[in-house]
């Protein structure tokens, strides 16, 4: 303890439904603002509902299955 005075807890925007929550050591669900939302997050993130939009590439572009771009040329990964 350094003895200095404890500055108050930054509050932030729960993720799950955007009320307040304190983001400091004290909130064992932090950033979320109850055991509830970092559960339905958890839910979310194992039933894949969450995902990466898929952006076009580029047809001339080398791709991982063709084995285009790999160092040695090959187009089967090493075990």
């Amino acid at each position: 303890m350094t003895g200095q005075p404890r500055r108050p807890a930054r509050l932030v925007a729960c993720p799950g439904c955007g009320k307040p929550a304190p983001f400091a050591p004290e909130n064992p669900w932090r950033p979320f603002c109850s055991e509830r939302c970092r559960s339905l997050d958890l839910g979310a993130w194992a039933s894949e509902s969450y995902r990466i939009p898929l952006r076009e590439s580029d047809p001339e572009a080398p791709s991982a299955e063709s084995g285009e771009g790999s160092p040695d040329g090959s187009s089967t990964p090493e075990p």
